[in-house]
């Protein structure tokens, strides 16, 4: 047989292959180039630092590093385009009308951005859309009456002098270095297991979730650096990088704790039927989701019931431990302020031995304190939507359907046009004669809008909760060995 037939036959499919892959290979790249001039022509209105071509801003915020960030918040007072690589762009905005103007909208969470967060969280409160998310929202809101808000002060008071507790074993009589993140996790974790599902883990005493506040906190620095690395945005690559591989361990952590919070819940109301146990004082956050799935079934599965326990325990988590944890960096740092709380707080609780609902509405300047905290490090740093239709600012400035919008917290907090020397602590901003002075949107630490952060009359009362009982039993101050360094890493976006 003439070996030329062969090759000739051999060679065919693969030379066919080859200009298939070619030319896949070519739409693909015109397909990019034309996102790229689309966003070209639709942000080229608006003025923004200079962009490399192919890493775009990326190494802006390389390392996590804030600081350039307020540079150019400061230089660009509205808003600006940021490149992420060279075909996907943002439109970051901190203006308080931009803001009003965004927020009052319905526009979709941003497929880019909430895609990350799946493997993690699920599909919950915090990344779905439309009539689901509505639907979800509207069974969870009753989480978050006021009548049973009042019933978690004492749960969260033990909570937090378990904690304290464990400081002046520590401590001592003595003045002692003590690294307070990693106790004040596992006391807001603590406090989420009670309040939320009802269950005592004495995870503080035997740090038996430990592995789950770490597994926590890797995962949230790696959906950070993936956010950023845009060579790792398309998901093949993403997923068989190490990062890639490690997130889905984190991730089968993470849906094991929920699924075992889930589990035990369930046992435990079977034993309750058994046994014709009363009912409780009050619908924690699984009695009512059990409950919705029961009525709703075939709209409420298993899977959004540990989508919402996981968003519930990452976001919960995350943001209260974060909070109360620069709370008390803030106060260690500012003294005066620290004594004036600790003199307000004396004043109203005596030595402490109780705190109640009404007590906590008397602490005004350990609120205004609170507030000036959140308006230095916000809950999350961002909103992000993507624009269903097109978009017009106050000052005439539009924006076609399908761009990007995030709406930047931190550059919102620190807009210097806003707020007079923007990184000086300084409580007396939320007094009132001062905030009735302010635009309604220049401070959103838990955002605003139809999609506001449904968890956060919880994460106040929490915050005057912890804070109110760490000044009675202790004074604050600063490691000056152990320079600070803020590292943004948190896998929540507001609701």
């Amino acid at each position: 047989m003439d070996s030329s037939w062969l090759e000739t036959r051999w060679a065919r499919p693969f030379h066919l292959a080859f200009v298939f892959c070619l030319a896949l290979g070519l739409l693909q790249a015109i397909k990019l180039y034309l996102r790229r001039q689309r966003l070209l022509r639709d942000l080229r209105g608006f003025p923004g630092p200079s962009t490399h071509w192919f890493y775009g801003h990326q190494k802006l915020l390389q390392g996590g590093k804030l600081e350039k960030f307020e540079e150019l918040v400061e230089k660009y007072p509205c808003a600006f385009p940021f490149w992420v690589g060279p075909f996907q762009a943002f439109f970051y905005i901190y203006d308080p009308d931009y803001a009003k103007t965004f927020l009052s909208r319905t526009d979709p969470k941003s497929k880019y951005l909430c895609k990350l967060l799946v493997p993690c969280l699920g599909e919950g409160l915090l990344n779905l859309n439309g009539p689901k998310w509505f639907q979800h929202r509207r069974l969870i809101t009753p989480v978050f009456n006021f009548n049973i808000l009042r019933s978690y002060i004492e749960v969260m008071a033990h909570s937090v002098n378990v904690m304290l507790g464990k400081w002046e074993k520590i401590c001592g009589t003595q003045d002692t270095v003590v690294e307070v993140f990693g106790h004040i996790r596992l006391m807001t974790l603590d406090t989420l297991m009670k309040c939320t599902f009802s269950q005592e883990t004495n995870c503080q005493i035997n740090s038996t979730d430990d592995h789950y506040v770490k597994a926590m906190s890797e995962a949230s620095k790696i959906n950070f650096s993936h956010l950023y690395g845009f060579l790792l945005h398309h998901d093949i690559i993403f997923k068989f990088s190490p990062d890639g591989h490690r997130l889905q361990e984190l991730s089968k952590i993470l849906h094991q704790y929920a699924d075992q919070i889930i589990q035990d819940r369930k046992n435990s109301l079977k034993d309750e039927k058994k046994q014709c146990n009363t009912q409780k004082k009050y619908q924690d956050f699984l009695d009512i989701v059990l409950s919705a799935q029961g009525e709703n079934g075939d709209s409420f599965s298993d899977t959004d019931l540990r989508s919402e326990v996981n968003t519930f325990l990452v976001a919960g988590q995350d943001t209260m431990g974060g909070s109360i944890s620069w709370l008390l960096y803030h106060l260690a740092q500012n003294p005066e302020h620290q004594e004036r709380c600790r003199e307000e707080i004396r004043s109203i609780l005596g030595d402490g031995s109780s705190i109640t609902w009404d007590q906590l509405g008397e602490m005004s300047y350990t609120t205004m304190c609170i507030k000036e905290s959140l308006r230095l490090i916000p809950t999350a740093l961002s909103v992000s939507r993507e624009l269903s239709k097109p978009i017009t600012f106050p000052d005439g400035h539009s924006l076609p359907a399908g761009i990007t919008v995030v709406l930047s917290i931190w550059g919102l907090h620190r807009n210097p046009a806003i707020w007079e020397n923007p990184k000086v602590f300084d409580p007396l901003r939320f007094s009132q004669e001062n905030a009735n002075q302010r635009h309604s949107h220049s401070f959103l630490p838990f955002s605003a809008g139809p999609r506001n952060c449904i968890g956060q009359h919880f994460a106040m009362i929490k915050l005057k909760v912890a804070i109110a009982l760490i000044l009675l039993r202790f004074k604050l101050t600063p490691d000056p060995t152990r320079p600070l360094s803020l590292l943004p890493q948190s896998t929540t976006d507001l609701h």
